[in-house]
């Protein structure tokens, strides 16, 4: 069947682009170029499809749909309210999703708390809704989460019927209540909460707290979830008989809980403090460390360092060495830049594998020139008046003044270069990534940088901007313009995220092996086939 997920959002944001990480995680882009909540992400790595920028409705994009109508006279003068004109928007929206592919089964999630003033118009629109396309074809799922009192050794149920109760005094009967909780929850308080909440006993699931997120459908499968849906809303699915319909998300499961080895990457970035902040960026990296029959051990370590002190830049140097690899996410703002810019001179420096993504891209290509003779390099975002703006906004993009409509957003081309590990990663030579960002690789260095050794592994089509750098004779040292984590899925793992974590792995082994264990797994990895008839020296020196 398929599937399209809407996330709602109540906030008056028109979207998630200027929201604060620490405020609300991370923002996700989707392929068309819409700044969304992370929980379309979510979405597309479960569904393993790929959702429009529509699929985030917030109340901001409501309202100003609406205003904008009533300005061009849409309403023929009558006086514009929340119900029927807001409350319609609603419905026209998810609708147009709905029929955008043509859709078989449309998941619609409306965010905050039962109660919560602002969003009431959006349960009374989702009200309407199924009145109008017939209950057979739309139902109602609350998600609540039960507490356990330690001192009282027992689960609460009272937040439960209460929300129940509110939902039902705005006209929405629950048709299925997922309890969230800690621990497993029995089957009398799930009759109990049957009884209160008005609502079948098979129709009370329990998802407790799993090892893993990817756990929830299998959990949500053995508590006879999917069956009852089914049924409900006549999809005609036959669980029972079809007992293959997860064996491939069971899989997928199973190779998440590798155990060992382990490959431990430092995330270097100055929102380490909330996870959600780089949750994409997680994930993939749990991907990718499947794909590799790896355990990732994931390190977030603060970018916000004084690099001018000795003792604060030390301690921040004996963190990245425990590490396997490093990676420098995107960001805004030259808050942490100079610790960032330091993770990169230690990669350099000690042949760590390290990955940078749009802003550690950036700061690859500046610390690369400050190592050339270009001491002051910089990006234009965080100084201005600079001899050497390696890193500046596009002449066409300093027009803009909006916030957001200075930046590249959604999917674009990307040609990559022969010979480069990039190239090797993918095996395509034309691609597509997803941006987000509003400066560029400023080309007028392009000519300097190439001819002290940064390779410029991937551009537009057009050859105009610069999208990839590599360093060649580094264990793996590649940096990227876009966003490869917004397209890594738990059955297919980004090329870029499984490249770098074998390459973490490999550098870690060749790093704990003798001399000789190494010149003996040159032999047997393609790696190192230009070493092989070097001298032992060279060879040693390579392998470092």
């Amino acid at each position: 069947m398929k599937v399209a997920a809407i996330k709602i959002d109540p906030y008056l944001n028109w979207d998630s682009g200027t929201l604060n990480p620490y405020q609300h995680g991370e923002v996700f882009v989707t392929y068309d170029g819409m700044e969304t909540d992370l929980d379309l992400g979510h979405y597309e790595r479960f569904l393993d499809v790929e959702l429009p920028g529509i699929s985030n409705i917030t109340t901001g994009k409501v309202y100003q749909s609406v205003i904008s109508k009533e300005r061009k006279g849409d309403f023929l003068g009558a006086c514009v309210q929340i119900i029927p004109h807001i409350t319609n928007e609603i419905k026209e929206m998810v609708r147009e999703i709905s029929a955008k592919d043509n859709y078989d089964v449309v998941l619609v999630e409306l965010g905050g708390t039962v109660g919560d003033i602002e969003s009431q118009p959006f349960l009374e629109a989702l009200r309407q809704l199924r009145n109008e396309e017939g209950s057979k074809n739309v139902m109602f799922v609350h998600v609540t989460f039960v507490p356990y009192l330690n001192a009282a050794g027992e689960f609460k149920t009272k937040p439960t019927q209460h929300s129940s109760k509110e939902l039902r005094s705005m006209g929405i009967n629950p048709d299925m209540i997922v309890l969230r909780s800690q621990e497993h929850i029995d089957d009398d308080i799930k009759r109990k909460i049957a009884h209160f909440c008005d609502v079948d006993f098979d129709a009370v699931v329990n998802t407790p707290d799993a090892q893993s997120i990817y756990e929830v459908p299998l959990v949500l499968d053995r508590e006879n979830a999917g069956q009852f849906i089914s049924d409900r809303i006549n999809l005609g699915i036959d669980f029972e008989n079809d007992k293959n319909t997860l064996n491939e998300w069971e899989e997928i499961v199973n190779s998440l809980k590798i155990q060992s080895p382990v490959v431990t990457i430092g995330i270097v970035g100055k929102y380490v403090e909330l996870e959600d902040a780089y949750i994409s960026i997680r994930e993939s990296l749990h991907h990718a460390a499947a794909k590799n029959g790896v355990k990732m051990n994931i390190v977030y370590l603060s970018s916000d360092v004084d690099v001018k002190d000795e003792n604060e830049l030390k301690a921040f140097e004996e963190e990245l060495s425990k590490l396997d690899g490093i990676l420098i996410p995107g960001g805004f703002g030259d808050r942490g830049v100079e610790g960032k810019l330091s993770a990169v001179d230690y990669a350099i420096e000690n042949e760590v594998p390290i990955f940078g993504i749009c802003l550690g891209m950036q700061c690859m290509v500046i610390q690369f020139a400050r190592r050339i003779g270009m001491e002051d390099a910089n990006s234009s975002e965080f100084k201005t008046d600079l001899e050497y703006p390696v890193i500046d906004m596009m002449e066409e993009q300093k027009k803009i003044k909006n916030m957001g409509g200075t930046m590249r957003l959604g999917a674009y081309d990307c040609k990559l270069i022969d010979g480069t590990k990039t190239k090797e990663a993918y095996g395509e030579d034309l691609i597509q990534e997803r941006h987000r960002h509003r400066f560029e690789y400023n080309n007028e260095y392009r000519d300097v940088l190439t001819e002290n050794g940064l390779v410029i592994a991937g551009t537009t089509p057009d050859d105009f901007l610069v999208e990839i750098v590599e360093l060649p004779d580094h264990p793996w040292f590649i940096g990227c313009q876009f966003h490869p984590e917004f397209k890594s899925r738990p059955n297919n793992a980004h090329p870029l995220f499984a490249s770098f974590v074998k390459a973490a792995f490999d550098n870690k082994e060749y790093r704990n092996n003798t001399e000789d264990e190494i010149f003996e797994k040159i032999n047997s990895n393609k790696t190192f086939n230009k070493y092989k008839n070097s001298s032992r020296e060279e060879r040693k020196y390579a392998l470092v």
